[in-house]
């Protein structure tokens, strides 16, 4: 019996696979991977999200693997040719690759030239020419001229023709081809001819030879970059006449007759360069870009996740500044729920220079709207405007932050940006949302594409729709993983919430602004097309601090309220005495329980979430100071000490802002006095550190810094 989807799926990801069939099933239900990873542990054993999303994936492309394989087994059947042995090795093929190779033979062909010498009755010649058994091969060749077949050496043309088709259907010999390249195939790149000055950029890959297997995803997708720009020639190959020495061993025979034995040997070379080759170079370069954008994927999904629960500063009337030059620089002031306030332009720095004016406008604003927290974004002319800002006498205590301003343009001009500022030009929305992500990243971030926000890397040279699936899946973890204030969050921000979309989203939004506030997680049942199975999906992840049951604003599901009630009342107490009272909950019998669906997993999460209710899993956000004596490039020298901020994760090291217009970069080698495989085990994004200046190259405008020996006791 071939193995099932579940069964594939547990061995390779070595998970139960009653946990698999649970997690499938959950799925299948229309149940959402934040659902199930939450609520439903006791089905999948406790499986998290990452392992969930692996599943669903890997059960997709077994689907796909499995049509591939019924419209195989139809098509050879329809030939006459399959057989019970046949059918149990397409049955047991776990890789299409290998699928492929069965099916090879029995494909219908196009015209080939094996196909058009078989059409010209020269298949029985091949054969007797491919037992190596035949003294004189030209003279029975002869017996075949005749028609379309000029003479003896058309005939053997024509036969050598079929011979490399059939070694080029080999399944052995194309695993063997497909095993060397896998094992020990070189990558090569270097710069096309005449192209050294337009392929400055690509210098690192001017003169590449190294194991394709040892090849960072960076540099991999950089040389196939570099190729597609048609700046390098890049190319993966293996020792060819080493390879063809052991398909001619596969294929020629110790006793067979010389004659013969030439003509398949050269038949078998003209297979192996003409058919085996390209194909499976193809096919390998495809899986090393799979590989590469893996990779890349992954670390750009790590990051996004890195970046998206960054620390919020929380409810605060903020100020958001966009600097700028000959502009000036962009004011907002937001209330603490992020509302528009007013908005202003001053001009502080060059070329006008109206410090005065600036000084005093700002002052009155910060008065006037009581604000709390600057934010300032960190693009053209931020430091000039931050030294501003700090050097300011303000009237109360406000914390004065630089945020990345990445995609805040992307935000500006998209169709959100216009629904919420109609009457507002781009300035002034991109203010907004500079302000905005300081108060709540999360909430801000979730409106622009991820692709725009400043992290990873290659993300345009990745496979665009596994890019897009992993993307989607790191925000509605993320948006998920906080909860989400129902009369406060976006229609973009209520979209990623467990069971809802875009539309859902939109009646939520258009119910509350009809309505007013929810007072109540199942008010939300009123909504439009909102119904039971919707409800039970985003409920425990939405919170309404409005409610008069406690139990609204936290994690709690609404499916186990009651549960919470009878914990309350057998230690005789209210549920609202019962929450945050670590004394009471402490003294629970949780195995008094259980019950079926209800195990320990569950009531352990419930007694946490009841000990700090609605609990926010972001740090605080805290303020950072650059070295105010490093302003340009040239101001750095090797050995300094400076304070930064990490910006960027990419699979050979992290950049650091460290001020200035060009981010320095700790290479993974720098990064620790240990071996480092990756720079996230050492560092996280927006992470503060101390680095030290080991290398400046004004020419390029490069930075190479350091954190070995370096302490970072002292950062946060």
């Amino acid at each position: 019996m071939p193995l099932s989807a579940t069964e594939i799926i547990a061995g390779e990801l070595n998970i139960p696979e009653k946990h698999v069939v649970a997690s499938l099933g959950l799925l299948a239900e229309g149940a959402t991977i934040p659902f199930i990873s939450r609520y439903r542990k006791e089905a999948t054993g406790g499986l998290d999200e990452v392992e969930i999303f692996a599943i669903q994936q890997r059960f997709d492309a077994l689907q796909e693997l499995f049509k591939r394989k019924e419209y195989i087994l139809r098509t050879i059947e329809a030939q006459g040719k399959l057989t019970d042995e046949l059918r149990q090795r397409i049955d047991a093929a776990k890789e299409f690759a290998v699928l492929e190779d069965i099916y090879l033979p029995y494909k219908p062909k196009r015209r080939t030239k094996a196909q058009i010498a078989r059409e010209n009755g020269l298949e029985p010649l091949a054969k007797i020419i491919m037992s190596q058994k035949c003294a004189n091969p030209q003279a029975t060749a002869r017996k075949f001229v005749s028609g379309n077949v000029a003479d003896v050496d058309a005939a053997i043309a024509g036969a050598s023709d079929i011979i490399a088709e059939w070694v080029s259907e080999s399944e052995t010999a194309r695993d063997r081809v497909r095993s060397t390249f896998r094992r020990s195939a070189t990558l090569t790149c270097k710069v096309v001819k005449g192209k050294e000055e337009e392929a400055a950029n690509y210098q690192t890959y001017f003169k590449v030879s190294e194991p394709l297997n040892r090849c960072s995803s960076h540099r991999y997708l950089a040389m196939r970059r570099g190729g597609d720009e048609g700046l390098l020639k890049v190319s993966i190959g293996i020792d060819n006449d080493a390879m063809v020495d052991r398909l001619l061993r596969l294929f020629t025979r110790k006793d067979g007759f010389g004659p013969s034995a030439e003509i398949v040997e050269a038949s078998v070379r003209d297979s192996y360069k003409r058919l085996i080759l390209p194909s499976i170079e193809t096919e390998i370069a495809a899986e090393a870009k799979e590989k590469a954008d893996d990779g890349a994927i992954r670390i750009f999904a790590d990051s996004l996740h890195q970046l998206l629960l960054g620390a919020p500063l929380g409810p605060k009337r903020t100020m958001g500044i966009d600097p700028g030059y000959r502009t000036g620089c962009k004011v907002v002031c937001l209330d603490e729920a992020g509302a528009l306030i007013c908005h202003d332009v001053v001009y502080p720095t060059p070329p006008r220079n109206y410090t005065a004016d600036a000084e005093k406008r700002l002052l009155k604003l910060v008065e006037q709207h009581g604000i709390e927290a600057i934010a300032i974004g960190n693009g053209t002319a931020s430091r000039e405007t931050e030294r501003f800002v700090r050097s300011l006498r303000f009237p109360r205590k406000v914390e004065v932050f630089v945020v990345s301003e990445n995609g805040a343009s992307v935000y500006s001009a998209s169709q959100i940006a216009r629904d919420e500022f109609p009457d507002h030009d781009v300035t002034v929305r991109g203010a907004v949302s500079i302000g905005r992500r300081l108060m709540d990243p999360l909430a801000e971030l979730v409106k622009i594409d991820p692709k725009s926000i400043g992290v990873g890397q290659y993300q345009h040279d990745v496979d665009q729709a596994r890019l897009k699936r992993s993307l989607d899946m790191t925000v509605e973890s993320c948006v998920n993983s906080v909860g989400v204030n129902l009369n406060t969050a976006s229609r973009r921000l209520l979209s990623y919430v467990s069971g809802i979309g875009d539309a859902l989203a939109g009646n939520i939004v258009a119910y509350r602004e009809s309505n007013g506030n929810f007072t109540s997680r199942r008010e939300l049942l009123k909504v439009p097309r909102l119904g039971a199975k919707a409800f039970e999906q985003c409920a425990g992840f939405i919170r309404v601090p409005e409610s008069d049951n406690i139990l609204d604003n936290t994690a709690v599901h609404p499916e186990r309220y009651s549960l919470v009630e009878r914990m309350a009342a057998d230690s005789g107490h209210s549920v609202g005495e019962l929450v945050a009272n670590s004394d009471l909950l402490s003294q629970i019998d949780l195995p008094r329980y259980e019950s079926d669906g209800i195990g320990l997993p569950t009531l352990t999460d419930i007694i946490a979430e009841l000990r700090k209710p609605g609990r926010d899993p972001r740090h605080r956000a805290e303020e950072f100071r650059f070295d105010d004596t490093v302003r340009e490039i040239d101001d750095l020298r090797v050995g300094m000490l400076l304070p930064g901020i990490v910006n960027n994760l990419t699979d050979f090291g992290a950049f650091v802002d460290i001020g200035l217009h060009e981010s320095g970069l700790v290479h993974i080698s720098q990064l620790a006095d240990r071996r480092v495989r990756s720079a996230g085990e050492v560092v996280k994004l927006h992470q503060h550190v101390v680095v030290k200046v080991i290398s400046v190259d004004l020419d390029r405008r490069r930075i190479g810094l350091s954190m070995k020996g370096v302490d970072q006791s002292g950062t946060c």
